[in-house]
Formats: C-alpha cells, sequence, structure tokens
C-alpha cells in the first residue's frame, strides 16, 4: 500500500527560519508543509484540527518559557513525533528532551540535507541525534544519548552488509537494483547515522558500537 507524503508542521516565532525551511522543501516529493505556528497555542490546536506526522520546533523559540516547552511536548508527543532544530543544546537540555519523549535533535548549522534525512527518518518511527552535537557532550551524557542514535532503513542495512563484504558503489548498485548515485547518497546518510567520514570508520563503528542493531544475521 502506498503512502502519501509525510506530513509536517513547522513551529517557529522567527518567520525566516520557517519561510526559508519551507521554501526548502517545496520541490521535495515525499514532504508536504501543512502548517506554520508561531506559539505553542497554535501548535495545540493545530495538532487537533489536523492529521501531522512530524512537527519541526524551533528550540530556540521555547527557551524563554522551556518548562511550558517541555510540558506542551511531553502532553503532545501521541499527536506527532517531534524533531527539534537548535543552534545548541547543554547537558541539562538533552536529559529534559529525552526525557519528554522528543524523537530527535538537529543543529541549525549543519549540513541542510541532514534535515531531510532527520524528518524522514523521525517519521519512519525512528529517532535521529546529531552526532556533532553528541560529541560536544561529557561521555556519560554522551553514551546515554547515543542509546537513542537512529536506527538503519533496511536498504542501508542492505548497503552497509555490501560494504562489509567490500563491493565497490558500482558492485552494490548491481546488487541491489538501484543507480550508483543512489548508493553514494545512502552510505552518506549511513556515515551521518555513525558520526563518520569514511568506509573504513564506518566499518569499525558499525562492528564495535552498533553490530547488535544494525547487523543482521544473514537468512
Amino acid at each position: 500500500m502506498e503512502t502519501g507524503p509525510i506530513r509536517l508542521l513547522v513551529v517557529d516565532d522567527h518567520t525566516l527560519f520557517g519561510e526559508s525551511f519551507v521554501s526548502s522543501v517545496l520541490h521535495e516529493p515525499d514532504v508536504t508543509v501543512v502548517g506554520h505556528c508561531a506559539t505553542l497555542a497554535e501548535l495545540h490546536d493545530a495538532l487537533h484540527e489536523q492529521d501531522v506526522d512530524v512537527v519541526l520546533l524551533d528550540y530556540e523559540s521555547g527557551k524563554k518559557n522551556q518548562k511550558e516547552l517541555l510540558e506542551a511536548l511531553s502532553q503532545l508527543r501521541l499527536a506527532a513525533r517531534f524533531l527539534l532544530v537548535t543552534r545548541d543544546m547543554d547537558v541539562t537540555e538533552l536529559h529534559d528532551v529525552l526525557d519528554v519523549g522528543v524523537s530527535g535533535v538537529v543543529l541549525k548549522h549543519g549540513d541542510p540535507r541532514h534535515l531531510l534525512h532527520a524528518i524522514r527518518a523521525v517519521a519512519e518511527g525512528n529517532q535521529w541525534w546529531d552526532e556533532s552535537a553528541l560529541r560536544q557532550l561529557p561521555t556519560p551524557v554522551r553514551q546515554s544519548a547515543e542509546m537513542h542514535a537512529p536506527a538503519l532503513t533496511v536498504r542501508q542495512q542492505q548497503i552497509l552488509q555490501h560494504i562489509l563484504d567490500g563491493l565497490s558503489n558500482k558492485e552494490i548498485g548491481a546488487e541491489l537494483g538501484v543507480s550508483e548515485t543512489a548508493v553514494k547518497a545512502s552510505i552518506q546518510e549511513l556515515f551521518h547515522k555513525a558520526g563518520v567520514r569514511t568506509r573504513s570508520q564506518l566499518v569499525r563503528v558499525a562492528l564495535e558500537k552498533h553490530s547488535e542493531e544494525w547487523l543482521k544475521p544473514r537468512s
């Protein structure tokens, strides 16, 4: 059964961010922006008036009333999945958003493509925690957050296994019946999820840190 595009609601009291982001996804066939809210009250009303898959919330917009924001996130998390966009996030803030069930955090100064990857991952029920944000945290907190690292899609698991088998991008594409460009795009997503830049680093992280979650037994 085919599913429709991801229904995205943007929450931001700085019009510039919201408008610039909306314009960046206008040509994405699998994402549609269903609304733009400036306040938590508007967010509450919007979630009761329409179906929303992912709420993209500018975390800076709610920092002035952080207690109210966290309470709202806790109450509304069953209505949609929440993805926060922020310039930075300290240890206490990270713990707070983990506790209320936020699905992910993306840094504003990161690669814009990562935001779209994050939206798609969260819409699929996965979590997405910006690796560059996690690396800024003390080790115990980073390890706690890494337990919520985004899961791999079936296609990403297939490509990772072929990388472990030593196949080239062209060979992987032939095995999966997709273009080499599509393989390269998936590998970049794997790099981001693993927090690495090279194939060798990806293999090491997959084997040492995520073997149980990312590497499925061969049938």
